[in-house]
């Protein structure tokens, strides 16, 4: 597949605080791409590092081709970005927003096919200040996608938004990502990069950790599959370990836990059905991102970097 964005050995310092600490990666055309980290991991000045808003103190950065050190202005008209901080004048209605910034393109700009794509017609003549934090969104991501962008840049798109709003917001993306536009994505929720992202690079204190599909990573980092059953009558929970892909298995007041690799959960179910044992409450746990950011950086994403 083309490489759009090849980032080696990429450093940002201020005086003595390190911010990006010799990050390599590479997005690859059409993918949702995840940028995974706690507050202060170093996501966003990666971020800005890509779009040319920000200096880089060492390494070397291509995006579509483009030093975006020496060629900003080049480099902008191919791509698009929403920036965490974000925002618009309250009073500036959607039309005119959409009027605005497709100015800063060199093709005419259809406003009124923008509006119909992105379901902003009901919208069009209603204050940026009035509007709900999924309407913001929406906005964000129709003017990021003016002038037919390559690539997309999207930071921190659904903080501050309740459940239903992140869930429309991510569909979006998958929108973004069905036109044939690469997408960054920097986030810190967890669900949120299992759900949309292709693969995933995971900071921790200004350096990549982890760079992997969420599958790979959880198989290889996330830890053992376990299945937790009750116990029944009769019969014994260790002939399980007779399985090839059981570790191991624990009773604990009349609940079995059986640990083990990604395929157990298949071959303890049907063990359990040759035995004649059938539990009503069979469950299986696989391990999630969660439990990889944990193995890999030491803490859960929730309690942010050390600076």
């Amino acid at each position: 597949m083309d490489t759009v964005i090849s980032v080696e050995d990429l450093g940002k310092t201020y005086g003595q605080v390190v911010a990006v600490d010799d990050v390599s990666f590479e997005v690859r055309r059409g993918e949702i791409f995840g940028i995974l980290g706690s507050n202060g991991a170093g996501k966003t000045t990666t971020v800005e590092i890509l779009q040319g808003l920000r200096a880089r103190t060492a390494g070397r950065v291509e995006v579509l081709g483009f030093d975006p050190g020496r060629e900003t202005d080049r480099l902008r008209r191919h791509i698009g970005s929403q920036l965490q901080s974000a925002a618009l004048p309250d009073r500036l209605r959607v039309v005119e927003a959409i009027r605005l910034f497709g100015r800063l393109h060199d093709e005419p700009v259809d406003v009124n096919g923008t509006l119909e794509a992105w379901e902003l017609e009901r919208l069009r003549n209603r204050p940026f200040g009035v509007l709900s934090g999924g309407e913001r969104q929406r906005l964000f991501v129709a003017l990021a996608l003016l002038g037919d962008p390559e690539l997309v840049l999207l930071d921190e798109l659904t903080t501050g938004l309740d459940p239903g709003a992140r869930r429309v917001t991510w569909d979006l993306v998958r929108r973004v990502r069905d036109r044939g536009t690469t997408v960054v994505l920097v986030t810190h929720f967890m669900d949120e990069a299992e759900v949309l992202c292709d693969r995933v690079a995971v900071m921790s204190r200004g350096r990549i950790v982890a760079c992997d599909t969420p599958r790979a990573l959880t198989a290889r980092q996330g830890g053992p599959v376990t299945i937790t059953f009750g116990a029944a009558a009769g019969h014994d929970p260790q002939s399980l370990l007779a399985l090839p892909e059981v570790q191991s298995v624990t009773v604990d007041d009349g609940q079995v836990t059986v640990a083990g690799h990604s395929s157990a959960a298949a071959g303890v179910a049907a063990a359990l059905a040759e035995q004649g044992v059938r539990p009503d409450d069979y469950r299986t746990h696989y391990p999630s991102l969660e439990d990889v950011f944990l193995a890999l950086t030491g803490h859960r994403l929730s309690e942010g970097d050390a600076s």
